[in-house]
């Protein structure tokens, strides 16, 4: 029984949420990424003086196009929503607005779910209150300080403004978080656990204290303060750190009958979920790349596809001297010889690393590579580094010409903890 549910439930993309650097909304977003634009700048104030990084990606605020605001969001109650529940909150909003779906039956309602996760909590909270503690003001500490640290309330949240009361899931990985969160809740419609999940992930973590701790780590770029723009560059020579960035990424899933009876339209079909561990290093990935390999493997075999049917690759590249080699290595072992034939980008060279919705906005872009037939430029990347001889995508936008039918590509998502994801995107073709 359980093996005929897996087998007949395929799951697809009908809405898709962002807030990010680049902008608000889907659209806008990925015509700023194919246009080559950097949503990166240079973080400034008192509190960050000390702190070596000067780049960061901060969401846009105001009421021009593609800026966030809080305008059409459902009725919430502010003492309990952070920044970071705000943007996850406008991605629902875009999301359920593209894929048309804002049940008002009770039935409906049942079997729609949301799986949303956070990197980090919001550390300046815990500063502010662990300051007032200190000094003795225990009436000044808000109740709803508890409410808003909780890794769950962004799902907690959009799960209230739309009335979903199917699974209520949340994720948290680290920087693989955006992308686990897609691929538990895409195995949650597999399984038949819910028709529909708002799945996906948030972050805005831009703070003094964070960026000061990323930065005793000497994971964060610091060579590009007088040109924040080109700092992200994935798989460059020059590359020398991450730079930290802020958002949401959501996805709307479906299971395929359920969104053909409503005539939705579909942007992508999702094939299958893999997950390693590195067991290695707290923060470091072994430089084999077998982690990484084992959770592409992984997501293959779920899928039920041959290495040689993955012609783009949206990879986890974060602009590390580290990270950026050993992913690139972890392709070339695995994919061999066709390993040349595959499109590798990263955006995060126009993003920013969004940590915890890191995974979930490059699951986006993916879905909309799969959809139109054209792979976003690594943008900032100049030089290639040297050691693997793989097809990085430079220069310019690639247009997909595929050999195969439908276009098929794999996203990957790796976290401190040696925590790894990927997730299988297709085309999807009636």
């Amino acid at each position: 029984m359980c093996r005929s549910i897996h087998q007949s439930r395929r799951v697809v993309v009908t809405g898709l949420g962002v807030v990010s650097c680049l902008g608000t909304g889907m659209h806008f977003v990925w015509d700023q990424l194919l246009s080559g634009t950097s949503g990166i700048t240079n973080i400034k104030g008192e509190a960050f003086e000390q702190i070596p990084s000067k780049v960061v990606g901060l969401v846009r605020h105001g009421n021009n196009p593609g800026e966030f605001n809080l305008t059409g969001l459902p009725t919430i109650d502010g003492r309990a929503v952070t920044q970071m529940t705000q943007y996850c909150l406008r991605a629902a909003e875009e999301a359920l607005t593209m894929a048309k779906w804002k049940p008002v039956q009770d039935n409906d309602k049942e079997r729609t779910g949301v799986c949303i996760g956070t990197g980090m909590i919001p550390l300046e909270e815990v500063v502010n209150a662990g300051e007032l503690q200190r000094q003795f003001h225990y009436r000044k500490i808000s109740p709803w300080f508890i409410p808003r640290i909780l890794i769950n309330m962004a799902a907690a949240h959009v799960s209230l403004a739309y009335g979903f009361k199917g699974p209520n899931h949340s994720v948290s990985t680290a920087c693989t978080t955006g992308l686990h969160s897609i691929g538990d809740a895409f195995r949650f419609i597999r399984n038949g656990d819910a028709d529909v999940i708002v799945a996906g992930g948030c972050e805005s973590s831009v703070t003094p204290l964070a960026m000061a701790g990323f930065a005793r780590m000497r994971a964060l770029s610091t060579n590009f303060s007088a040109t924040p723009q080109v700092s992200s560059r994935p798989f460059d020579k020059a590359r020398d750190g991450f730079v930290m960035s802020e958002g949401a990424a959501l996805l709307v899933l479906e299971e395929l009958d359920h969104a053909r009876q409503r005539n939705a339209h579909i942007y992508a079909e999702i094939l299958g979920y893999g997950l390693s561990s590195d067991a290695k290093h707290i923060t470091a990935p072994p430089e084999d790349g077998r982690g990484a390999q084992r959770c592409m493997e992984a997501a293959l075999r779920d899928s039920h596809l041959k290495p040689e049917q993955i012609e783009h690759i949206n990879c986890h590249a974060t602009s590390t001297p580290l990270g950026d080699s050993v992913e690139s290595r972890a392709i070339q072992s695995l994919f061999k010889n066709h390993s040349s034939n595959i499109l590798v980008n990263s955006t995060k060279g126009a993003t920013g690393h969004l940590l915890g919705a890191a995974g979930s906005i490059e699951a986006a872009f993916t879905v909309m590579s799969v959809y139109t037939g054209t792979v976003p430029v690594t943008l900032n990347l100049q030089t290639p580094m040297t050691g693997c001889d793989l097809n990085y995508v430079l220069g310019s936008n690639v247009t997909w010409n595929s050999k195969f039918n439908p276009r098929i590509a794999l996203t990957n998502s790796f976290g401190f903890g040696g925590t790894n994801a990927s997730l299988c995107i297709s085309e999807y073709v009636v």
